[in-house]
């Protein structure tokens, strides 16, 4: 299940690992902060997602089993389930967590290399 958002996140994480962004750390810790409010978040959701696998009773007739069935695979099955969509916006936040972590890390590195030539000057 790739899209957009997936790819950006991992395209900033790999910027960061890379040292070409920097953020200053005292700036992005509020943005740090909801970024891991909302992986708890995700990461709760997750662990309720097989709750909801449970059979619906839509009575004892082939009908019935086939829609319960279906029910339960898209509740915690894989490809377009709830499981794997929340599974994929953990992945997002994750990488996006470690994207801010290396750039807070990396800031004063490139800040640093940023003035290197005006102090041999």
């Amino acid at each position: 299940m790739a899209n957009s958002s997936a790819a950006d996140a991992n395209a900033f994480k790999a910027a960061a690992a890379a040292g070409q962004v920097g953020i200053d750390p005292d700036a992005a810790q509020a943005v740090l902060n909801k970024i891991r409010t909302g992986k708890d978040a995700v990461e709760t959701l997750l662990a309720g997602a097989g709750a909801l696998a449970q059979p619906p009773k839509l009575g004892d007739n082939p009908v019935g089993h086939a829609i319960a069935e279906k029910f339960v695979q898209r509740a915690d099955g894989g490809g377009d389930s709830y499981a794997a969509a929340l599974q994929n916006l953990l992945e997002q936040y994750s990488a996006a967590e470690e994207g801010i972590v290396t750039a807070m890390a990396r800031y004063h590195e490139i800040d640093q290399a940023a003035a290197d030539p005006f102090r041999n000057a």
